[in-house]
């Protein structure tokens, strides 16, 4: 089975020290790595307000990872985030080629920089 492209972002409670937020982070980076998971990239977001309070918090750390891996990896990383109590919200999705080509232009800082040029150039 060839590995597919996926996304995974997680919300983790704010009330965390910077300590208890890196080991968390580690930990799931370990889960997939475990898993033969290739990492393609990870971005650390930041404390965030979020949309609708969550047990009764309205921000929470948010957290990205990009990875290559088996289909079978998801149910054993989604059953992680449901087990930590420190995960108020967690998502994984599979990217088709036009996702991966743009989250590749992103990282690159090609998106958006049509529409910057051409606002530069109408002044």
């Amino acid at each position: 089975m060839f590995p597919k492209n996926y996304e995974t972002v997680f919300i983790l409670t704010p009330v965390l020290s910077e300590a208890q937020m890196k080991d968390a982070v580690d930990k799931f980076r370990k889960v997939l790595t475990d898993n033969g998971a290739e990492l393609v990239h990870e971005d650390n977001m930041g404390l965030r307000k979020l949309a609708y309070p969550i047990q009764h918090k309205n921000t929470g750390y948010y957290y990205l990872f990009e990875f290559k891996a088996p289909g079978t990896i998801v149910a054993a990383l989604n059953t992680e985030y449901l087990r930590d109590e420190r995960v108020l919200r967690h998502l994984v999705i599979a990217l088709d080629k036009h996702a991966v080509d743009y989250n590749e232009r992103k990282r690159k800082g090609l998106v958006g920089k049509k529409k910057q040029a051409e606002t530069e150039e109408a002044k």
